[in-house]
C-alpha cells in the first residue's frame, strides 16, 4: 500500500505540472519540482527562489539595509500603498515577534517598517512595546494601513482594549506630508480580540479577519459608517446545517463579549470553526482563506493538509473548497515528492488569479486559476500550478503580494537559514 500511495503522489505531482504555460501579465511554464537538496545552493543567500525561465530574483530590502532586532528579524506580510499620486511606491511591512523581544534602537516589541522602493530607503514606521506577533496588514480603501496580532493569550494590557485576552487590530494613519512616517496609531477593538493574520477590506468598507486556531472561525466587521471603524457590528460565518460547505451566514456576535475574546462570542452562535485560517484575500465578491491544517476528507481532522476556502460575498454567501492535495494539487511525500501542504499566505495576481505559498519546508508558490476548467467534474478546478520554491529550507515564504507592477511579485522570506531575513522581488524580465 505504501508503494502505491507513492506512485500514487508522483502521478498526482506530474499531473499538477503538465499542461501548457500559464498566461497572463506573470505567463509562466511551471517549475519541474520543488528545491529539495537544493538548500546547499552557492547562490542562496542571494537567489533563494527556484523560478521559471524568463524571471530575475532580487533583494529589496534585509537586513544589512535595516536592521531592527538583536539576532533575528522576522520580516512577515506586506503592502503597497496603492491610492494617490505615489502609488506603488512604498513597501510596508509587519515584523512578527513575540513577547518583549528587543530591538537594536533599545526597545522591545513589534514593529511596521517602510521600504522606498525608488529611493531603496527604509525605515521603522512605528513600534511598540506592547505590540505582540505582529502579522496581518492590509491597505484600507480610505488610505489608512490595519494591522494585526497573531497572539492566542495577551500578555499585556492595552489602552482603549483593557479586557482583551487575545490580539487585536490598529489602524496607522499615515502623515500626509511623509508616507514614510505615521501620524497616528489607534486600537480597533470592535474587529476581536483574536489570534488575527489575515485581514482584507471590501469596498463597501466591511472588514475580513480570521482567527488563526485549529478551530477558527472566519468574521465580517461591518462598520456603522464608511471609513470609521469606532461603531460597528462583528459577525462570524456560520455554514448552515453544520457543515464545512455550503449555502452559510454571517451571524451577530455580543459586541462586549468580542471585544474581550470574539472566540468565545463566536463559539455562542456556533459559528463554523475551519483549522487554522492564516490568510485571506478577496478577489472581487469571493473571499479565499488559506486553511493551514484543513483535511477536506475529514472535516474534524486538525492534522491535514492545508486547503484553500472561496467564501462567496453578498446577499447569498457560500462556502466551498477549491484547492486541495489530492483533488486539483498534488500530495506532497516528505522530502521525496513535490505537493500541496500548508497553505499560508495569498495574493491577488494582476490577473485575478490566486497565489499561494506555502508554509513548509522548501516553501512553494502555486498559483491557482479560478477561471480554469472542471475537466473531470469533481467540483475543483484544474488550474493549479507550481511557480516557484524556496532553496532556502530554513525559511518560510511570507507575505506575497503584487503592487502597482503586474509583472512583479513580491515576497518576505523569514527565519533565513542564512540569518538575513529579506523582501524579494520576482519580477518578469521584458
Amino acid at each position: 500500500m505504501k508503494h502505491l500511495v507513492l506512485a500514487l503522489a508522483a502521478a498526482s505531482a506530474m499531473n499538477a505540472q503538465a499542461g501548457p504555460v500559464v498566461d497572463g501579465p506573470m505567463p509562466f511554464k511551471p517549475i519541474a519540482a520543488s528545491a529539495y537538496g537544493r538548500e546547499n545552493d552557492i547562490d542562496v543567500a542571494t537567489a533563494p527562489w527556484v523560478i521559471p525561465q524568463g524571471y530575475v530574483q532580487s533583494i529589496v530590502a534585509d537586513e544589512k539595509r535595516l536592521d531592527i532586532y538583536v539576532g533575528s528579524d522576522w520580516t512577515d506580510m506586506n503592502t503597497v500603498n496603492e491610492s494617490g499620486a505615489q502609488a506603488g511606491r512604498y513597501l510596508y511591512r509587519t515584523h512578527e515577534v513575540r513577547g518583549t523581544y528587543p530591538r537594536v534602537d533599545g526597545g522591545s516589541g513589534g514593529a511596521v517598517s517602510v521600504i522606498d522602493l525608488q529611493t531603496g530607503n527604509a525605515r521603522v514606521l512605528v513600534a511598540r512595546t506592547a505590540w505582540d506577533a505582529l502579522d496581518g496588514i492590509v491597505w484600507t480603501p480610505w488610505r489608512t494601513l490595519l494591522v494585526t496580532e497573531e497572539i492566542h493569550s495577551t500578555r499585556r494590557t492595552v489602552p482603549g482594549a483593557p479586557k482583551a485576552t487575545s490580539g487585536l487590530v490598529y489602524e496607522i494613519m499615515l502623515d500626509p506630508q511623509d508616507p514614510m512616517s505615521a501620524a497616528s496609531l489607534t486600537v480597533r477593538p470592535l474587529l476581536g480580540a483574536l489570534a488575527h493574520e489575515g485581514i482584507e477590506v471590501d469596498p463597501a468598507g466591511n472588514v475580513y479577519v480570521i482567527d488563526e486556531d485549529r478551530k477558527g472561525s472566519l468574521y465580517k466587521f461591518v462598520p456603522a459608517r464608511y471609513g470609521d471603524l469606532s461603531r460597528g457590528q462583528l459577525y462570524a460565518l456560520r455554514i448552515r446545517n453544520g457543515a464545512k460547505t455550503g449555502a452559510a451566514e454571517w451571524v451577530a456576535l455580543d459586541m462586549a463579549q468580542a471585544q474581550v475574546s470574539a472566540r468565545v462570542a463566536a463559539a455562542a452562535v456556533d459559528a463554523t470553526p475551519f483549522c487554522r485560517p492564516e490568510d485571506i484575500e478577496r478577489i472581487e465578491h469571493t473571499l479565499y482563506v488559506a486553511l493551514t491544517c484543513e483535511d477536506v476528507d475529514d472535516p474534524a481532522s486538525t492534522r491535514g493538509p492545508g486547503a484553500i476556502l472561496a467564501v462567496a460575498l453578498g446577499d447569498e454567501p457560500a462556502a466551498h473548497y477549491v484547492v486541495a492535495p489530492g483533488k486539483n494539487a498534488p500530495i506532497e511525500v516528505k522530502d521525496r515528492v513535490t505537493g500541496f501542504k500548508n497553505p499560508d499566505n495569498l495574493a491577488n495576481g494582476p490577473d485575478g488569479k490566486l497565489w499561494i505559498v506555502e508554509d513548509n519546508a522548501y516553501s512553494d508558490i502555486w498559483v491557482y486559476d479560478p477561471r480554469a476548467e472542471d475537466a473531470n467534474g469533481d467540483g475543483y478546478r484544474d488550474g493549479v500550478r507550481l511557480f516557484a520554491s524556496l532553496k532556502d529550507k530554513a525559511a518560510e515564504g511570507a507575505g506575497i503580494y503584487f503592487g502597482k507592477d503586474p509583472h512583479t511579485l513580491f515576497v518576505n522570506l523569514q527565519h533565513s537559514g542564512t540569518g538575513n531575513d529579506k523582501t524579494m522581488a520576482i519580477t518578469r524580465v521584458p
